[in-house]
């Protein structure tokens, strides 16, 4: 779901030192932007203007998300029934055929369980080295190898039009839907339309039902057959509807763009030609595990493999890397853990989903349906991860100490990390940017 890429906008997602990411099996994609595919491949895109979005406040009337009792679930029908008529104003202001929006709309109902899960998402706090364990877990590795053996031929096409390696597509369509396995079953009006009338962020859903609507008016499914996750995403790569119309193609050549069925090529190619748009390279890897030298730290530098061999970083076999470009060295567990050289190619995959842990899983995945080796660095297996709470204390704590944090909002990004490193350096241990039990003592007491 982890659809920016493709859903970002649901549920934008901040990777530090904790894998802080949607549950790999349904991960919603970052919206991305309108662009060209290959020639040959339809592309329909669209823009549809925020500014002529107009989100509609919850009525007052409206249950309570849990409660989804039948009397009140039927309340609750009578004023979505009126929001629909109120919509279907702006939707066929919106270049939405009357007959369309009809056809979409009969019998479509308000979802409280669709409303329930968007108010309740649960925070998703797993440890890195447990996340990528479920990425490339031996059941999901042999699972992708047979798909990528039953589905040869048209990955072995979709690898020559887009330059897009195919283990790498089949890697994402692992990590979105376990191979089309786990797809959604969710009408995906009720639940655009639920999100949309429900407020909190009507203004997004709504531009996506709008989308929807165009994906019904150009033949390319049946509302019967448009089902996707509570959130809006669909098919086996879990496209939201904006960026199925600016990047979802036609690669059977059969007129429609079908993600949905279950044959994955139509989905697998639009995932090929997202990525493509967005800059890979083919031959460059995501990136490869090495070795640092102890107590190195990297920040954010990049440079090129040769470059960094200079200052003891090799691979995991001890060589230099080759030099396949600009690259940047991420240790997503700090010292403690492994380290790896990413390319611009890992940057391309966080584009579908703006995570470092995603995209870590995706490579990490991708290598080893080819046959790559598990990383081989340990982990700080015994570490005493921070609670939600903790990190927000942490970073309240950080904040009062003078260090500059925006958010106080329990997500170690970025920010939060450098000024981890900047307070550890400060009281002279070990500078590994990690938000632990230990910080935190170390936080309180000075």
């Amino acid at each position: 779901m982890r659809i920016s890429g493709l859903c970002g906008a649901i549920a934008g997602i901040l990777i530090g030192t904790t894998a802080q990411a949607a549950a790999v099996e349904t991960s919603l994609r970052p919206q991305g932007r309108p662009g060209a595919a290959g020639p040959g491949v339809t592309v329909i895109s669209v823009n549809v203007p925020v500014s002529s979005l107009r989100p509609v406040l919850r009525p007052a009337d409206l249950p309570r998300a849990a409660d989804t009792s039948v009397q009140q679930v039927s309340t609750s029908n009578a004023a979505f029934d009126r929001w629909i008529g109120g919509f279907r104003g702006r939707a066929l202001s919106q270049g939405i055929n009357a007959r369309v929006f009809d056809a979409a709309f009969r019998g479509a109902q308000y979802r409280p369980d669709v409303v329930h899960k968007d108010r309740n998402q649960s925070e998703f706090k797993s440890e890195i080295w447990d996340y990528l364990d479920s990425a490339a877990s031996p059941v999901r590795i042999e699972n992708g190898q047979k798909a990528l053996r039953r589905h040869r031929r048209a990955l072995d096409r979709i690898e020559a039009h887009y330059g897009v390696e195919k283990q790498v597509v089949a890697a994402v369509w692992g990590m979105e839907s376990t191979y089309g396995e786990r797809r959604g079953d969710i009408p995906l009006i009720d639940a655009l339309a639920t999100l949309s009338y429900d407020g909190r962020r009507g203004a997004f859903f709504e531009k996506q039902l709008i989308a929807a609507l165009k994906i019904l008016q150009s033949g390319d499914v049946t509302p019967r057959n448009m089902k996707g996750s509570w959130a809006g995403a669909m098919g086996h790569t879990q496209f939201i509807p904006t960026s199925y119309l600016a990047y979802a193609v036609d690669f059977t050549g059969d007129g429609k763009r079908d993600i949905w069925s279950d044959d994955p090529t139509d989905a697998l190619a639009s995932t090929a030609a997202y990525l493509k748009r967005f800059g890979w390279r083919k031959g460059m890897p995501w990136g490869v595990e090495v070795r640092v030298p102890r107590g190195a730290s990297f920040g954010t530098t990049q440079r090129m493999p040769s470059d960094w061999a200079t200052r003891g970083i090799t691979g995991i076999d001890g060589r230099p890397v080759r030099d396949y470009g600009s690259a940047r060295i991420l240790q997503p567990a700090g010292p403690q853990g492994a380290s790896f050289m990413v390319f611009a190619n890992f940057d391309v995959i966080k584009r579908y989903n703006n995570s470092d842990a995603y995209a870590l899983g995706v490579g990490h995945l991708s290598d080893r349906l080819i046959g790559g080796p598990p990383i081989q660095a340990s982990w700080p297996r015994g570490y005493e991860p921070l609670s939600f709470e903790d990190r927000k204390e942490m970073q309240r704590l950080l904040r009062r100490k003078g260090y500059n944090l925006e958010k106080i909002d329990g997500i170690a990004g970025p920010n939060t990390v450098n000024a981890i490193r900047a307070f550890q350096r400060s009281i002279g241990v070990a500078a590994d940017g990690y938000p632990s039990q230990t910080l935190l003592r170390h936080l309180r007491s000075r």
